[in-house]
């Protein structure tokens, strides 16, 4: 009996290098796959966090300086530059002098001029202020000084060409119907070497108060302080105070008061030994039977006044003149017939009537 037994068929060796090909393409290929699909993963992993850590941080903007916000806009836009101390000073020196204070703005100009005598607006706002006074021989000064800077002080230079082209000068300081309180501020008599340089005496305050009188019309007070710069030569016998106090006639027609006016020093020597300034206190009353006067009888009645004794009452005689209303006051300071220092309320007054820079102007 035959037994058949197969044998092991011989295998081709071409086929089997085939099959070690695809097996060890298919093994790169899966290789490659999860190189990749992991690559992924942790990707996401690194943006998620990235989510959160963004997430939790403060605002950018609180740590970005203020100089990156506003990197590429103007400046205005920004924010508004600061004023320097010379702009600051002009800008209060024309506040003041439109509120009447000519004192204290041209002190402020006057200073800001030293900060920078060269800047033509300011030397511009001075001669302007004493104009409005009146005081034509210091404004042509300062005008000539900005003629002097030529065109570098621009559109300041023409118009001080103009104004001296005009030939401004001073006008006439009489002032006709004067009710003012002319006042020397002591009997001691000192002699003094000169005055120095420009004003040593100033006004350092006027304070307006409205007294309740049922028998007045209008009944108010003015306290006015008289400060002296420290160190000047001084002689308190050459000063010299005038107080103007002025009604409306009619509510149209401006005019020297009729009504009862009384001078009373509040410090008690008033020779400004003290740094402290003196204060002078002046009161206004109408009562209201007060009648009008007429322009000669005010001039007539003029008051003089020499502290340290109390105030005497300017008594007016009455006319017919029409109803009559307060309006305002002007305040002049002399020292040694040479004007220091001017204020007004309101400050038209000092157009109405410019100072004499005299005082002893009749």
């Amino acid at each position: 009996m035959r037994i058949l037994v197969s044998r092991p068929t011989q295998s081709d060796p071409s086929f089997i290098v085939g099959l070690g090909l695809i097996v060890i393409v298919a093994a790169a290929e899966i290789f490659g796959a999860t190189f990749y699909y992991i690559g992924r993963m942790r990707a996401a992993r690194g943006s998620a966090q990235v989510l959160v850590g963004a997430a939790l941080r403060p605002p950018a903007a609180s740590a970005t300086p203020a100089s990156a916000t506003t990197k590429g806009l103007p400046t205005s836009a920004a924010s508004p530059p600061a004023l320097s101390i010379t702009d600051r000073l002009l800008q209060e020196g024309i506040a003041l002098r439109d509120r009447g204070d000519m004192t204290n703005a041209l002190a402020r100009l006057h200073e800001a001029s030293e900060r920078d005598p060269q800047n033509a607006m300011v030397l511009e706002e001075i001669a302007k202020t004493y104009e409005s006074m009146q005081l034509f021989d210091r404004s042509n000064e300062m005008w000539r000084k900005l003629q002097e800077m030529g065109p570098a002080a621009g559109a300041a230079y023409e118009l001080a060409d103009r104004r001296l082209k005009l030939g401004m000068s001073t006008p006439a300081t009489g002032e006709a119907g004067m009710a003012s309180a002319s006042l020397d501020a002591g009997s001691i008599h000192r002699d003094v070497g000169g005055i120095a340089e420009g004003p040593i005496l100033s006004i350092s305050e006027v304070k307006t108060t409205e007294e309740p009188n049922p028998d007045a019309e209008t009944s108010l007070t003015l306290q006015i302080g008289i400060r002296k710069e420290p160190n000047a030569a001084f002689d308190h016998t050459k000063v010299k105070i005038q107080v103007f106090f002025y009604d409306t006639v009619e509510d149209k027609d401006v005019k020297l008061t009729d009504a009862d006016v009384n001078y009373e020093w509040l410090t008690p020597k008033h020779d400004w030994t003290d740094t402290n300034p003196e204060i002078l206190s002046v009161s206004y009353l109408r009562p209201k039977t007060k009648g009008g006067s007429s322009e000669a009888a005010l001039s007539a009645a003029a008051a003089s006044v020499r502290p340290p004794g109390k105030g005497r009452a300017a008594k007016m005689s009455s006319s017919a003149e029409g109803a009559r209303r307060y309006l305002g006051y002007r305040i002049l300071v002399y020292y040694d017939d040479k004007l220091q220092a001017v204020q007004a309320e309101p400050a038209r007054l000092l157009q109405l009537f410019p100072p004499s820079e005299s005082g002893s102007s009749p």
